[in-house]
């Protein structure tokens, strides 16, 4: 278990980029054969990849968790983004489509990932917040999201936005969790930005090549902040920040949220030209 301690809106200011990256970054998440996981204080989220190969990862406890299982008092989101596979929760079996998502109950003993194809693994990523009640495991395939398209390619926006865990198809605690995709010639996302006050939000970027980047915004709209981040890292944004950022290419990104509400439209927008 890797850890990230976020620093204070005071703070920042000051920071370089390597403190920034120590603080609301993870490692990477994806290697093959093996599980990652970060705890980070923003929300007590943890964040998590796996890339099973010949052999299942089953996802452990830790003693920081103070746990006797993972799930015993969180819930657990998990979205797919390499080849087909399979999640096992407590000896049941979804089958798991690249972009399909898994909603994991708060109570769950075993959580078993596996891939269908070594040489194509999948890639599964996970967000996890603590849970206050136990509700149900629920498989939604990407087909089965809530399908919302923003943005214009006039102002290199336009995207279509996947609500996979949110209310009216899976009964989470505060989890919601989903999927944007940038059209081809759009770079922008979250335009305009926004914070939330009442809620937490975590980004990974993937469906890009390794040589390419996104430069994630974060901060107060007066101290705003740039991180060129590669694919498949995630980085976490506390309720204070903005989280918005432009690529060099198109991509997608899984965003994740936790706090006290689970209304999607819940946001501070900000103006564009107010930022600095």
């Amino acid at each position: 278990m890797n850890f990230l301690f976020s620093t204070n809106k005071r703070s920042y200011p000051s920071m370089t980029n390597e403190e920034l990256r120590e603080a609301f970054l993870t490692e990477e998440l994806f290697t093959a054969g093996h599980l990652s996981l970060t705890y980070t204080d923003v929300d007590r989220a943890v964040i998590g990849g796996a890339m099973p190969t010949e052999a299942s990862i089953e996802l452990p406890t830790h003693k920081e968790l103070a746990a006797d299982y993972f799930c015993e008092r969180r819930e657990l989101g998990i979205i797919n983004i390499g080849g087909e596979g399979a999640v096992s929760v407590d000896g049941e079996s979804f089958e798991m489509a690249k972009k399909d998502s898994l909603y994991v109950t708060r109570g769950s003993k075993e959580v078993v990932l596996s891939s269908k194809d070594a040489n194509n693994p999948a890639k599964y990523y996970m967000v996890s917040y603590p849970a206050h009640r136990v509700t149900k495991t629920v498989h939604v395939p990407k087909t089965m999201a809530k399908q919302i398209d923003l943005g214009s390619q006039v102002t290199s926006n336009e995207r279509t936005i996947f609500q996979s865990i949110r209310p009216g198809i899976v009964d989470s605690c505060q989890l919601v969790m989903g999927i944007t995709e940038l059209k081809t010639g759009s770079v922008w996302n979250t335009k305009p930005p926004h914070t939330h006050f009442r809620r937490t939000e975590i980004y990974m970027y993937f469906d890009l090549d390794q040589s390419e980047r996104v430069f994630h915004m974060l901060g107060e709209p007066k101290e705003v902040k740039t991180l060129p981040l590669a694919p498949e890292i995630a980085i976490a944004s506390p309720s204070w920040s903005i989280h918005s950022g432009v690529g060099t290419t198109n991509y997608s990104f899984i965003w994740a949220m936790g706090g006290e509400n689970q209304e999607f439209d819940d946001m501070d927008h900000i103006e564009i030209s107010a930022l600095s």
